[in-house]
C-alpha cells in the first residue's frame, strides 16, 4: 500500500532522560552527535490543541505554504489549511518524485500561528549564541524530507511516529535530490553495507531529537504525523 513503511527494529541514536544536565549536554552532544531526549518537557497541553478538529477550527481558512519534498530547489505553493488537510494530507505515492510532492513542514506565518506556538514548551537546552525559531508540520504516512543539512536544532513528534536517518557532516550520503525518502528506503537503503548505514531511530510522541550543526538527515513519517522543530540559528 502507498505510504505503508516499516519501523526499524533498532535505534542507533543515543537516548537521555531528564537527568541530563545542560553542562553534560554541551560536553557530549551539542557539537558532536545527535541524542534523543525524553521527559525533558511536557507538551500535553500543546498536543491537545493539535488534534484535527482543533486545528481546523482555529486555522482552517488560513493559508499555509507547502514546499516540495526534495533536497535543494523548493517550489512553494500556498493553499488553505482546510484544503491541505482534506485533500492533500495523504500517504506518499512511492512512484512520485520529491520535486512533485507537496509537503507542509515549515513556512509558517508566525503572526497567525503565534497563539499555538505560545503553548509549546521547547527543549530546555540552548546552544550559546543562537536563538530559536519554530517549524510546525503535518504530513501523511510515507512522506518526509530527503537528505539535507542546516544548523542545529530539535524535532519533536506530537502525534504519530517519525523515522530519522542521520550522517555526520563528513559523510555525504548516497541519494538523489529529487527522490523521496520512501524511495531511498526502498531502493538504496537495502544495498548499504552495515558500515555505510546511517544513525537511525523512530521518534514517538513526547520524544525530542537533537541534531548538531551540519549533520545530514532525512525524515520519514510512519503515520499521519504532527511535529514541530526548533531551529537554533
Amino acid at each position: 500500500l502507498a505510504g505503508t513503511v516499516p519501523e526499524e527494529q533498532r535505534c542507533t541514536v543515543e537516548r537521555a532522560d531528564a537527568s541530563l544536565t545542560f553542562a553534560l549536554f554541551l560536553e557530549r552532544f551539542a557539537f558532536s552527535r545527535p541524542v534523543i531526549l525524553r521527559g525533558v518537557t511536557d507538551n500535553s497541553a500543546f498536543r491537545a490543541l493539535c488534534t484535527r478538529e482543533k486545528l481546523l477550527a482555529a486555522f482552517g481558512t488560513r493559508l499555509v505554504r507547502l514546499s516540495t519534498a526534495n533536497t535543494y530547489s523548493y517550489r512553494k505553493v500556498d493553499v488553505a489549511f482546510q484544503e491541505y488537510v482534506e485533500q492533500l494530507l495523504k500517504p506518499q505515492d512511492p512512484a512520485q518524485l520529491g520535486v512533485d510532492t507537496l509537503y507542509f513542514f515549515g513556512d509558517n506565518n508566525f503572526t497567525e500561528w503565534g497563539p499555538l506556538f505560545q503553548q509549546y514548551v521547547p527543549p530546555p537546552f540552548r546552544i550559546p549564541g543562537t536563538s530559536p525559531a519554530y517549524s510546525f508540520g503535518i504530513a501523511g504516512s510515507g512522506t518526509g524530507v530527503p537528505f539535507h543539512w542546516h544548523g542545529p536544532g530539535y524535532s519533536e513528534v506530537i502525534f504519530g511516529r517519525k523515522r530519522w536517518f542521520l550522517y555526520p557532516p563528513d559523510h555525504t550520503p548516497h541519494f538523489h535530490p529529487n527522490e523521496t525518502t520512501l524511495a531511498w528506503l526502498q531502493h538504496t537503503y537495502p544495498m548499504l553495507p552495515p558500515a555505510e548505514r546511517p544513525l537511525e531511530c523512530t521518534l514517538r510522541p513526547g520524544e525530542v531529537l537533537y541534531f548538531p550543526d551540519r549533520w545530514w538527515h532525512a525524515t520519514l513519517n510512519l503515520d499521519t504525523s504532527v511535529f514541530i522543530s526548533t531551529f537554533l540559528g
